[in-house]
């Protein structure tokens, strides 16, 4: 089994730890009330996305995320939060230190030693979920983890949606379909996007993803048999009526498909966690 392989199917475990961290980093987080800002690089990004838009749900605060390279730097923010797994990220280091003595910062960040650990006032550390393979999965999932339980998430209820989703055969057979389009509602974009990033960066396959209501306003044109279109979180009326209307695929943990793979369905709700549902895409 490849490195790849190996850590996407240890994200629960990494979840549960992450679970067990939060608490005794508090200090280190945004407090209720701060605005923050959440910078990383590609799927350090998307995480940031997410992040943020679920701490804004929670009404802890008003906050924004950035790619690191166009940080606004004369905005006024009461904390600056960075991710980045190796914690050497060019972008991410040149912010911090044009930020150092300006703006308090934390970084997460998977090898403790690394500079931007020295460049931020504060980091949390999360050796346990650093990684061998290039691309990045279950640290920027667990960075996720972590900021959520922080924001009063359960994560034992979203750890036994993972153990079921890395143990779950996928609901379409990839063979089958020659694109893929993932969409997202509120802090599921930035899943939406962090998915179909993995689909072309590990499998060089073509993959889109976009906000689920604007998805109609031109991309669902290319939406056609042989194509696939994933949805996370909650679905916009009709969403699915119009994919099926096109002869694409459609996948989200409401339809049949996804409820017989899991066996988990009850109408009313959502039988897996977002966060779950992207360790199966």
């Amino acid at each position: 089994m490849s490195h790849v392989h190996t850590e996407i199917a240890s994200q629960p475990e990494c979840w549960r730890e992450a679970a067990r961290l939060a608490d005794s980093v508090a200090d280190r987080l945004p407090r209720p009330g701060e605005r923050v800002a959440v910078v990383g690089c590609g799927t350090s990004w998307f995480v940031a996305m997410a992040y943020a838009a679920r701490r804004e749900q929670a009404g802890q605060g008003e906050t924004d995320a950035f790619q690191a390279s166009e940080f606004p730097t004369g905005r006024r923010y009461d904390r600056l939060i960075a991710i980045t797994r190796s914690g050497t990220t060019t972008e991410v280091l040149d912010l911090l230190g044009a930020l150092r003595g300006r703006v308090p910062s934390t970084v997460l960040v998977g090898d403790p030693t690394s500079t931007a650990a020295d460049l931020a006032d504060a980091a949390v550390p999360m050796p346990f979920a650093d990684e061998r393979s290039v691309v990045q999965t279950r640290f920027a999932t667990t960075a996720l983890a972590l900021l959520r339980a922080h924001l009063g998430d359960t994560v034992t209820a979203l750890v036994a949606d993972a153990e079921v989703a890395v143990r779950a055969p996928l609901p379409i057979d990839p063979a089958l379909i020659e694109q893929v389009t993932f969409l997202g509602r509120g802090w599921t974009v930035g899943l939406a996007h962090e998915a179909a990033l993995k689909c072309r960066e590990a499998a060089s396959f073509w993959a889109e993803s976009y906000p689920a209501m604007d998805y109609r306003h031109g991309p669902i044109s290319i939406a056609t048999p042989g194509r696939l279109v994933w949805a996370f979180g909650d679905l916009p009326a009709g969403l699915p009526e119009d994919v099926a209307a096109t002869g694409a695929a459609f996948v989200h943990s409401r339809t049949h498909g996804y409820r017989t793979v899991l066996g988990r369905w009850s109408a009313g709700r959502t039988p897996v966690d977002p966060m779950a549902d992207l360790i199966l895409a």
